[in-house]
């Protein structure tokens, strides 16, 4: 192994504002903790909180970095005292609170998780911050059971397109919103029930006509704003709404006679200020549970497009346009 530098190079928010405000400057390599390793990062997902903290609405925790990036993949290159389970030299991906647009980043040793067989470091970088999402949300929160459906709202995005390869797996009714024909179309095609254009369909109407007016048992909503009144109408009775993003604003008006007649629950959670033992619970789960399903095929990761560590304000660029089918990857350092 060679020695590691003392100086990394990785992507500043310079302000907060659009993406020309992301510029890549040396930083001092992080210091690691007695529970993590430092990972030499291969690969970094580009997620919706990136967007919101290079905005300004969306401030890392406090004493995380305020480097953005939320999963990586990569080689651990140094190990922390108290870790057990990991080796110089792993392979491994990881959820990190912040730091992964960097060439090196500090993880908590039980938030990474093996690179599954077969899979790049481009693709392992897509997994954690969208799989940890979805299973603690879907799974976990809303306790999605056999015999139910969900309906989740951006279908082609990062959260969407793992959520729909899931539900597929385990046999589970799922149905998707997107903004495109083209967008409903690959949903489909990767294991949506059915996919609903919004710009053209009125999802409520839709739901109620393809569950025979008995509604859905779980939303995962990452538009709140306008959209929750609109979620209530198409729940079934003791249904749940677990909301995860506010694409469509923080504020909205809602009947609540609904909610207490049909036992409806809203609910909400956000990953990145969880304790670490929150999160290295649902690692737990996916490297028992979803894992083999990667080393089976029976789920593959999808990306849309991959960019260089220099071009992040354009991958921010696409992440904002909405075109994308799937994740967005900076590739960081040589493989």
């Amino acid at each position: 192994m060679h020695p590691l530098p003392d100086t990394m190079q990785a992507v500043k928010i310079t302000q907060p504002g659009s993406p020309e405000v992301l510029k890549i400057q040396q930083r001092p390599l992080p210091q690691k903790k007695e529970d993590e390793v430092l990972i030499q990062v291969y690969a970094a997902g580009i997620n919706r909180p990136d967007v919101m903290q290079r905005a300004g609405l969306y401030p890392p925790p406090s004493g995380v970095t305020d480097i953005p990036g939320l999963e990586v993949s990569g080689i651990i290159v140094s190990v922390g005292s108290k870790v057990m389970n990991w080796e110089i030299g792993d392979s491994v991906c990881a959820l990190v609170a912040g730091g992964g647009y960097a060439e090196y980043v500090n993880a908590p040793g039980s938030q990474c998780l093996p690179i599954p067989k077969g899979l790049t470091f481009r693709e392992a970088a897509s997994l954690p911050e969208t799989y940890f999402t979805v299973w603690s949300n879907v799974f976990d929160r809303a306790q999605f059971s056999e015999q139910e459906s969900i309906l989740v709202h951006g279908g082609s995005s990062g959260i969407g397109t793992t959520a729909i390869q899931l539900c597929r797996a385990l046999g589970r009714k799922i149905f998707v919103t997107a903004g495109s024909d083209e967008k409903c179309r690959a949903c489909e095609a990767i294991g949506a029930t059915k996919a609903i254009n919004y710009r053209n369909e009125d999802f409520v109407e839709r739901i109620m006509a393809l569950t025979d007016n008995q509604g859905v048992n779980v939303i995962i909503d990452m538009v709140a704003g306008d959209y929750i009144q609109r979620d209530l109408k198409c729940l079934a009775d003791d249904g749940r709404i677990v909301i995860i993003a506010f694409l469509g604003g923080v504020k909205t008006n809602i009947n609540m006679t609904d909610i207490l007649r049909r036992r409806l629950t809203i609910t909400g959670s956000t990953l990145r200020p969880r304790s670490t033992q929150f999160k290295s619970d649902i690692a737990l789960s996916l490297r028992n549970k979803v894992w083999p399903m990667f080393e089976a095929g029976i789920i593959e990761p999808m990306i849309f497009k991959s960019f260089a560590l220099e071009e992040a304000a354009d991958a921010h660029r696409l992440m904002e346009s909405s075109e994308h089918i799937g994740k967005i990857i900076l590739d960081v350092c040589e493989k």
